[in-house]
């Protein structure tokens, strides 16, 4: 029993570091673009402030690193958890790549062309994840709405800065 613990933590601190390692990547494209670029972008009424993205992030990424973390502890050897776990390292490659073609291609229209595949991606996870745990695919409800939110302001952007 110990053991199966020691096998859980440890599954659950490389599921939160993956994912935190994921945002961190990102983060290297959208820090510099921000000041030099997006704050020059003509934005619709409904852009949150900057401020609020890092919180909402962080929060993500433990959402979906706990997630992970129950779908993996399931076993590896399923079909439904290895099929599960390769789809949402899909997804949070995706993560990644929206950053880099958003904000280190400075590209609202290359953002657009990666965020939707994202989408996709996760609700795919989200489907799978479900048959394996139903709360690893709940935790990824506030993850979907936020990139539908993500998505219709990247068009937005996309739409005032032709």
């Amino acid at each position: 029993m110990r053991g199966k613990r020691l096998s859980d933590a440890v599954k659950l601190v490389v599921s939160l570091a993956a994912c935190f390692g994921a945002g961190l990547i990102g983060s290297l494209f959208t820090r510099a673009a921000i000041p030099n670029w997006y704050s020059l972008l003509q934005k619709p009424f409904f852009t949150p402030p900057n401020w609020l993205f890092a919180p909402v992030w962080f929060l993500l990424y433990i959402l979906m690193g706990v997630s992970v973390f129950l779908v993996w502890r399931k076993g590896i050897k399923e079909f439904q958890v290895r099929e599960g776990l390769i789809i949402f390292f899909i997804q949070l490659t995706l993560n990644m790549l929206w950053s880099y073609a958003f904000f280190g291609c400075k590209s609202p229209l290359w953002g657009l062309v990666v965020i939707v595949p994202l989408w996709t991606a996760i609700l795919l996870t989200m489907m799978n994840f479900y048959r394996v745990s139903k709360t690893a695919s709940l935790l990824l409800i506030p993850y979907i709405l936020w990139v539908s939110f993500a998505t219709a302001l990247n068009f937005s952007i996309y739409l005032l800065n032709p």
